[in-house]
């Protein structure tokens, strides 16, 4: 490999970095509330949550605090929706979250512009991080005039740009039958007052135009990934050629818990956030009586049914439910929730306010300001918390080559209703719902004889990388741990471990210093694999 200076490069137009699924894999995204993140002159305004209207957030906003995000080892981030959405008081509030467009070939201006999506996904680039965008494909909407169920036009149809009037639309229905799926993909989302009208997929121009649209946005901004808003309110034969448009990873919202209605959109675009295990999560650690159990079994089905279950998304929060700790106030718990995001096949996804410990519940108490926060990384006990789970999943893919494509195993703790272990080599996992002070839970995982075993040789010597409080494996490989006040831990041989639960290792995410892996396909043949030291920038060199 030569090694070339890239500095005019990085002055130039911003990079596409052309990512695909396997290239996402390794990455951990961090989900940006674009409106609720930063204000671009790094002020703190008031923003009441319950008013649903615009507070100030910005592109330039998010460039000016990529650090923040860059420290805790995030090396991806989600944004909301970018293009023009309606103006003013729909009733039901302002369109601050992005998902109510009007015109899917301008920006949303309250965003910023046009060039200031580009510069935050070429600093985004010039990092190497890379830029998720948001897409909604299922509807758009106006603010209607007449609020009854009956025609005539309750809203003016020429304002859903660049669509060619009602007959681009589903006849007016509001779905009232969820287990009639023609009801899902046909009728419409929201209410009379606040309509949300359902785009006719079935239609050629429309599918014509939808799929030029995110071929051009992606190529226009550079974007790495799309998170698909409402995917399963559109037909399922629609999909396959739209993600293939976009050229980019693709990871989309099926909102269901359960793993067999999920599973067949995970044969149509590269991934589905993973409803069905976060059901099962939440309601385990929401409680010190929920059923861990539970996790392992809707895990299982998950890893047999989806596609690519490496390739979808894992998270315990988002803007559309509430906030782990709107139900729990014990750390103990909260920690062990956070915990399994990283631990498990799918890429880790943290929504923005987790990490300082926001207690929001139900949409939209749960779309917090972070500048509230004060960005604050001192005594933050979550942050830290997070930060230690990038560094150690960082570490097991750079010491695991296999550790991306092999599926974790689950030992549901016989002697307890509240343990339950991951074994996901070279990282052992184990979490329990017993609460703080719960100091009665004993792990206990078999050694490598036995189907799905911890995966360590006997007598060595592991480290939790929260505490670096050291653990011996047995003779014949097993592992025995009794719980400490209740906390997650995450155990890997010393080696190893002791370098993530100290901040010093290769593994390590401690600031832009850490080490990120590239795997961009940049189109400048950079070669997929290849890890490079990063500090906040590319050092203005390219590998080729």
């Amino acid at each position: 490999m030569r090694l070339l200076a890239l500095s005019s490069l990085l002055l130039g137009p911003t990079l596409a970095l052309c990512a695909s699924s396997d290239n996402w894999k390794s990455r951990s995204i961090y989900q940006v509330l674009t409106d609720r993140f930063a204000m671009a002159d790094g002020s703190s305004p008031s923003c009441d949550t319950s008013q649903r209207k615009y507070c100030g957030g910005t592109f330039s906003g998010i460039v000016n605090k990529l650090d923040y995000i860059q420290n805790m080892g995030f090396d991806a981030i989600w944004i909301s929706p970018v293009v023009q959405n309606v103006e003013g008081d729909t009733g039901v509030g302002e369109a601050y979250h992005g998902y109510w467009t009007s015109n899917i070939n301008n920006i949303n201006s309250h965003f910023g512009s046009s060039d200031d999506l580009k510069r935050l996904s070429s600093a985004l680039h010039d990092r190497g991080m890379y830029l998720m965008v948001d897409v909604v494909v299922n509807h758009l909407a106006a603010i209607p005039t007449n609020t009854s169920d009956v025609y005539p036009e309750p809203f003016d149809y020429s304002t859903l740009q660049p669509f060619g009037g009602q007959s681009s639309f589903h006849p007016q229905c509001f779905i009232s039958e969820y287990n009639n799926q023609t009801d899902v993909e046909q009728c419409w989302l929201g209410t009379p007052g606040n309509p949300l009208i359902d785009l006719d997929t079935e239609n050629s121009t429309n599918v014509d135009i939808m799929n030029n649209w995110v071929k051009n946005l992606v190529s226009e901004y550079s974007i790495d990934g799309l998170r698909i808003d409402t995917l399963k309110h559109v037909r399922k034969d629609f999909w396959p050629d739209f993600a293939s448009s976009a050229g980019v990873y693709t990871v989309g919202e099926v909102l269901i818990d359960n793993t067999t209605y999920a599973a067949p959109y995970t044969q149509l675009i590269s991934g589905i956030l993973d409803y069905p295990t976060y059901f099962a999560v939440f309601n385990a650690f929401t409680s010190t009586s929920g059923n861990v159990s539970h996790i392992a079994e809707i895990a299982q089905q998950a890893q047999k049914q989806y596609k690519d279950p490496f390739a979808s998304g894992s998270f315990i929060e988002n803007h559309d439910q509430p906030r782990v700790q709107s139900e729990t106030s014990d750390q103990a718990l909260v920690k062990n929730a956070i915990t399994w995001v990283f631990v498990n096949d799918g890429i880790p996804i943290l929504y923005q306010g987790q990490e300082q410990g926001y207690q929001g519940g139900s949409d939209p108490a749960n779309r917090e300001a972070l500048w509230l926060s004060g960005y604050n990384t001192d005594n933050k006990p979550l942050l830290t918390h997070v930060t230690k789970l990038n560094a150690a999943r960082k570490a097991a893919i750079s010491s695991n080559p296999n550790f991306l494509s092999t599926q974790a195993t689950f030992h549901v703790q016989q002697s307890s209703t509240h343990g339950i272990a991951i074994s996901k080599p070279p990282l052992l996992t184990l979490l329990t719902n017993g609460g703080e002070g719960d100091s009665s839970t004993v792990w206990t995982v078999p050694g490598n004889d036995n189907e799905g075993g911890g995966g360590f040789e006997g007598g060595q010597t592991l480290v939790d990388v929260f505490t670096c409080e050291e653990v011996n494996v047995k003779s014949d490989g097993s592992v025995e741990v009794t719980a400490r006040n209740g906390e997650p831990m995450v155990l890997m041989v010393k080696e190893i471990g002791e370098g993530v639960c100290k901040g010093s290792g290769s593994g390590s995410s401690n600031g832009a210093s850490g080490f990120m892996r590239m795997g961009m396909g940049m189109g400048m043949g950079v070669e997929v694999g290849v890890v490079v030291g990063v500090m906040g920038v590319l050092l203005g060199m390219v590998v080729i």
